[in-house]
């Protein structure tokens, strides 16, 4: 419930700050004193976006708060799915600044319009004759017999199911596309591996390859350089072996002399054990080298097979040949298997369709049960309010489509006169007619779910004396489970609010202002007389107020 609204600097009001109760609130006021201002400003609160022009003072900041008792609307769920600060008593602040923009803001977190209008459709409901189109809507009307058939939980579970459903139909309708590009690819991508499964690739390989082709391509200039490296270590006149031997043994003679020289003895030894390592070697390279024209050839073969592939595929290396053969075999196998794939994809809907089907069924059933106490009491309550030929025609007929709440379509007729045609309420429904249905529905809501905090902006417009009593009861009687305000002219109306707020003009410092104040007892009467005899007012008329407020 709204328990407090501030407004600064918005239109005509300077500064306001009024406080409400629960049950039934009155607002009253001349035509034109500013009651639209006040709609204006909650709408603001409710996500409507902002105007520059409706800053009194264009220089200032405009600051509208409003303050709700939240605790008895479950909404901690929303809260948590638009990441707001939930507190029970909720407080939302618009501003809108000098240079045109405009901040919203819910327990002093910044918040988005968008979701600012998802919590306020849950906050305030405003109703007037000219708002009534939500009553033609099929989606409210199905929300209408829901609320009575308590399938509250049943069709949060319906939605669930029906997002895996849904999922399910898209994986599916994302396999067929695959599977029919991947047909049209599956032989190209086949050969495609084929080559490269065939040239049985290995990480490294081109670098080893190209190593032993440069040997096998140059064996004999290899063969006379091990040759010349043979006789270089081994010739007995010059070879680094005698040389390092001869030296070897000086150095040995002169460690004899002095153990200084033992240094170059050690290292000199070393060096020829190095050297007699380095001769061995080259001494097997020797034997083990042949020419083989054969492996040149294999060699040859692989090599240029290699760069062929890593040219056709763009690839620089062996490791990327294998990364795109082993991509193209997941290509070729899930190919081959997609028709496995997708019949398993399709016994998973036929088993969510058959959970949907199960839930849908259930809906349909207390539908169809709650659907004539619904016509009941609407034709009762419209009666009541001058409508006694009133007639609905409401079926719901279970189609094959899985729709957002279920599987059926709505038929939801209407017929205001006796002996006529029954069409869809936009068509057979004046806007009078349409507003007291609206309320008949809203009366009837009350009673099974938590509705937000209505309030009904002039909906008795055109209607007589005994019309609006009764439509005052229907409000009244509404108050008892919920917040309820009525923008007014009628007394009879006037006069059954718990509370009663003034809206009115009045001029300061050459300036005019809109201002709200909450009546007592005595400044009702006052009102209620002016609503019935004008400015000056009867003892009769001041009579008539005091009877219709007691």
């Amino acid at each position: 419930m709204l328990t407090s609204l501030s407004i600064k600097n918005y239109a005509l009001i300077d500064t306001m700050q009024v406080d409400f109760n629960n049950g039934f609130s009155i607002i009253t006021g001349e035509t034109g004193a500013g009651k639209s201002i006040l709609l204006g400003g909650l709408s603001l609160i409710l996500g409507k976006r902002a105007d520059l022009s409706s800053l009194k003072n264009a220089s200032e900041k405009c600051v509208i708060e409003a303050v709700f008792d939240v605790s008895q609307y479950k909404l901690q769920a929303l809260f948590e799915a638009e990441d707001f600060d939930y507190d029970a008593s909720t407080i939302i602040r618009r501003e809108i600044l000098p240079s045109g923009k405009s901040r919203a803001f819910v327990n002093d977190s910044p918040v988005n319009l968008a979701g600012l209008q998802v919590l306020g459709e849950r906050l305030i409901d405003i109703h007037s004759q000219h708002q009534t189109m939500q009553l033609t809507s099929n989606d409210f009307q199905f929300q209408v017999i829901d609320a009575l058939a308590n399938n509250e939980e049943d069709l949060q579970q319906y939605k669930v199911e029906l997002k895996a459903y849904k999922k399910l139909q898209k994986e599916i309708d994302e396999l067929l596309v695959f599977k029919a590009e991947a047909i049209k690819e599956h032989d190209y991508n086949s050969f495609l591996l084929n080559e490269l499964v065939e040239a049985k690739l290995v990480d490294g390989e081109l670098e080893t390859l190209e190593e032993e082709y440069e040997t096998l391509n140059n064996v004999e200039g290899v063969k006379e350089n091990l040759a010349e490296a043979y006789q270089l270590l081994e010739d007995e006149q010059i070879g680094v072996i005698s040389s390092l031997t001869a030296l070897k043994n000086v150095f040995q003679k002169l460690s004899g002399f002095s153990s200084k020289y033992n240094g170059l003895f050690e290292r000199a030894n070393s060096s020829l054990i190095e050297m007699d390592d380095l001769f061995a070697e080259v001494n097997d390279f020797q034997e083990s080298l042949e020419a083989d024209p054969n492996r040149l050839e294999v060699v040859d073969a692989k090599l240029k097979m290699l760069h062929s592939l890593m040219q056709k595929h763009a690839s620089s290396t062996v490791s990327e040949l294998i990364e795109i053969r082993d991509t193209l075999e997941k290509k070729v196998s899930v190919t081959e298997n997609l028709d496995e794939t997708i019949q398993k994809k399709e016994k998973e809907i036929s088993a969510q369709e058959a959970i949907l089907n199960k839930i849908a069924k259930n809906i349909h059933k207390k539908r169809t049960e709650v659907i004539p106490e619904l016509k009941s009491q609407l034709e009762t309550i419209l009666t009541s309010l001058g409508m006694p030929n009133a007639q609905f025609k409401i079926e719901a007929k279970s189609g094959n489509e899985f729709y957002a709440n279920g599987k059926d379509v709505l038929d939801f007729l209407f017929s205001a006169n006796k002996g006529g045609n029954f069409n869809e309420l936009k068509k057979a429904a004046s806007g009078g007619e349409l507003s007291r249905i609206m309320l008949a529905i809203k009366s009837v809501l009350a009673k099974y779910i938590q509705l937000p905090t209505m309030m009904f902006d002039e909906i008795d417009t055109g209607v007589s004396g005994e019309i609006s009593n009764k439509m005052g009861d229907i409000m009244l009687q509404m108050s008892k489970t919920m917040q309820v305000f009525s923008i007014t002219h009628l007394p009879q109306i006037a006069a059954k609010g718990h509370s009663h707020f003034k809206v009115y003009k009045e001029d300061v410092d050459n300036q005019t202002q809109t201002n709200l104040i909450r009546l007592n007892h005595d400044e009702r009467i006052v009102e209620i007389a002016q609503m019935l005899g004008g400015k000056e007012m009867s003892s009769s008329a001041i009579a008539h107020a005091k009877e219709l407020l007691n």
